[in-house]
């Protein structure tokens, strides 16, 4: 899933980020809402929570949203940096680096839920600060490996371009290429696994509370070990074929 540059990906491994990465979101933002009382991928919402604020000189309320639209900003500018930045030494690398910062984030969220969250103001919006961070992280990674194909969070811009997408495909005009029919098999994996990855982190978090963040940085590691395990079975083929030769 994270070897290939957008140029060199198959609709399979772009399925797999979507499912994967989707399904993240979708949990870790309906977890946000139960928990800390706000969405974590909302960004739509929050800049229309910051202009009625701001009409209403509601200045905790401004400096708050502009922090969490800064940090969302902040944590998609970090993960196209990395990727940047380590591309001349290896995709895989480079893909990964954002995928183990948020690994780190979750793991901190479901320590300092688990142990120490007093269920203060000041915490929710700390935490839900720290979400908005990792979801900006992961929407900005996942969109530059798939070459702004995969949004794992924006799904206003997700029905716009399926809409598109569909529109294309049943015009009589149009020619229904593959790479369309693609499009729209990744959006709508996209949707079905952010809606699914929702309902289980409602449920999981209401039946185990903040453990259920101890199980999602696992499907993260399943991205990264998705390609390792690929290159290792490659190792081992190449071991018994040395050794059916002697």
């Amino acid at each position: 899933m994270l070897r290939r540059s957008k140029d060199e990906r198959t609709l399979k491994e772009n399925l797999l980020l979507a499912s994967s990465t989707a399904f993240v979101s979708g949990a870790t933002n309906v977890i946000g809402v139960i928990a800390f009382l706000a969405f974590s991928s909302n960004i739509t919402g929050h800049v229309a929570s910051l202009a009625r604020h701001w009409a209403e000189n509601n200045w905790h309320e401004i400096i708050l949203f502009s922090i969490w639209l800064l940090l969302f900003f902040l944590g998609a500018f970090l993960a196209n940096f990395l990727i940047r930045s380590g591309h001349d030494k290896s995709n895989y690398r480079a893909h990964s680096r954002p995928i183990i910062i948020e690994i780190i984030i979750l793991l901190f969220v479901a320590v300092y839920g688990a142990r120490f969250y007093a269920e203060s103001q000041t915490e929710r919006e700390i935490i839900i600060s720290v979400l908005i961070f990792s979801t900006g992280l992961q929407n900005s990674m996942v969109s530059t490996i798939s070459g702004g194909l995969i949004k794992s969070s924006h799904l206003t811009g997700l029905f716009t371009d399926l809409g598109g997408d569909v529109s294309e495909w049943l015009h009589p005009r149009s020619k229904k290429t593959s790479v369309v029919r693609n499009r729209i098999y990744v959006r709508l994996t996209v949707l079905a696994f952010y809606f699914f990855g929702g309902i289980a982190g409602g449920y999981f978090f209401n039946a185990y509370g903040f453990v259920i963040f101890y199980f999602i940085p696992l499907i993260l590691l399943a991205i990264l070990y998705y390609d390792l395990s690929t290159v290792a079975l490659h190792k081992l083929m190449r071991v018994f074929s040395s050794s059916a030769k002697t």
